[in-house]
């Protein structure tokens, strides 16, 4: 077994790495460690929640020194995964300290300007980070490690020009750290624009495939929520993680199941930033039992323990699926992936079996008393329009009519 003293890392995060009883090296920071610590380039095929953080924390730390300017940019797709990322190096530097700032929007950028003024290492998003950068409010001329986490994700959601931006405007003479659960084309593209001969690290799977079991149900449209209240009183699961695909029917699940005595908290990119940030933190300390959430506000996050993940929406993309379902079943922990499918789900979910080669269950749909329903505000949930909320018309209230 391979220590993290073996790895060449030093003394102050050694002590860190004892104190939150670390006892091994995961695979992604056993093959990157050494690497980032030389200084090389790496490319580094990793998930959400296989120890990256450190991974390329410890080179971070490792190589900069207080007081020098900001010498480490990480760029990260969201606002959550900024300030995780951040918390988790002001963790690792305990011994070694260093002026970190989380940076990114829905947040107001004066306090960040001020803070700016001291830093060492930044953490942000690429929008709030290039608007430093036009105010001049961030200089990055010192930057000496760029790391880029979850790469595919800002592809995914259109930040790759604004990465590059970012990109050029560091020193060429720079080590480049680039962390992907996938790396498709433009990945590689990327790489080889802006890279120097890197070593390409890639480990299996965070999500252990013997301990993940995945199953469905055939639903009628109108008992779709009262099946997902049913198996969450049923199952008394750990934390559990209910995906939607719009920011309206989390809202609608969410305060349907908190009716049936069920805690349940949505988050989606609709809610203030700091509303976003205390659901998280609820969650993360177990006092909230269900995440009802999109696939946005999602993306990054690390919580540990979630036992089941529930699909109450087929995502369109299959590549979604298997980052949903990957919130479950690791570390060597069972894990459950269950979907609800109504009629408008099927077509969505016959592309992701064809795309994936998945071992799904078919359940017996049990015997589920229709709950009835609350409204979010003037919104009211048609089934009949594929799940999707539709207003009040401006013609006046329309008719009570209630689904399941």
């Amino acid at each position: 077994m391979v220590t993290f003293r073996e790895l060449g890392i030093i003394e102050p995060i050694l002590r860190v790495t004892e104190e939150m009883h670390f006892t091994e090296p995961s695979e992604i920071q056993e093959k990157s460690i050494p690497q980032v610590i030389a200084g090389k380039d790496v490319i580094a095929g990793s998930a959400t929640g296989s120890g990256k953080t450190l991974a390329f924390g410890a080179g971070i730390i490792q190589n900069c020194i207080k007081g020098k300017g900001v010498q480490s940019l990480v760029l990260t797709p969201t606002r959550e995964l900024a300030e995780q990322v951040a918390m988790a190096l002001r963790q690792f530097s305990k011994y070694k300290p260093l002026n970190i700032a989380a940076v990114y929007g829905g947040v107001s950028i004066n306090p960040q300007i001020d803070e700016l003024t001291h830093t060492d290492v930044v953490v942000g998003t690429p929008g709030r980070i290039l608007d430093h950068l036009e105010r001049t409010t961030l200089s990055l001329r010192s930057v000496r490690i760029l790391v880029l986490d979850e790469a595919d994700r800002m592809l995914d959601m259109g930040f790759i020009e604004d990465v590059e931006r970012i990109m050029s405007a560091c020193p060429k003479e720079r080590q480049t750290l680039l962390f992907s659960a996938t790396v498709p084309p433009e990945i590689v593209a990327l790489a080889q624009n802006y890279m120097h001969n890197p070593e390409e690290v890639s480990v299996t799977s965070f999500v252990d495939p013997q301990k993940l079991s995945q199953a469905y149900y055939d639903v009628q449209d109108n008992l779709k929520l009262s099946l997902l209240a049913h198996l969450l009183k049923q199952e008394h699961p750990g934390l559990v993680m209910v995906f939607c695909n719009t920011q309206n029917t989390t809202d609608f699940v969410a305060n349907n199941l908190k009716a049936q005595g069920i805690d349940a908290l949505p988050i989606h990119g609709g809610l203030s930033q700091a509303k976003r940030n205390s659901i998280i933190k609820q969650f993360h300390a177990q006092r909230v039992f269900a995440l009802v959430c999109t696939d946005v506000a999602a993306r990054g996050l690390d919580i540990p323990g979630v036992s089941h993940v529930y699909n109450f929406d087929i995502p369109k993309d299959s590549k979604q699926y298997i980052h949903r379902i990957g919130r479950t079943a690791r570390a060597g922990n069972e894990g459950r992936a269950i979907n609800l499918l109504a009629n408008r789900d099927h077509d969505n979910y016959r592309r992701i079996l064809r795309d994936y080669d998945i071992t799904v269950t078919k359940e017996e749909m049990p015997k589920v008393e229709r709950i009835q329903l609350q409204w979010v505000g003037e919104e009211r949930h048609e089934q009949r329009h594929g799940g999707s909320f539709r207003g009040r018309s401006s013609r006046g209230p329309p008719p009570r009519r209630r689904f399941n």
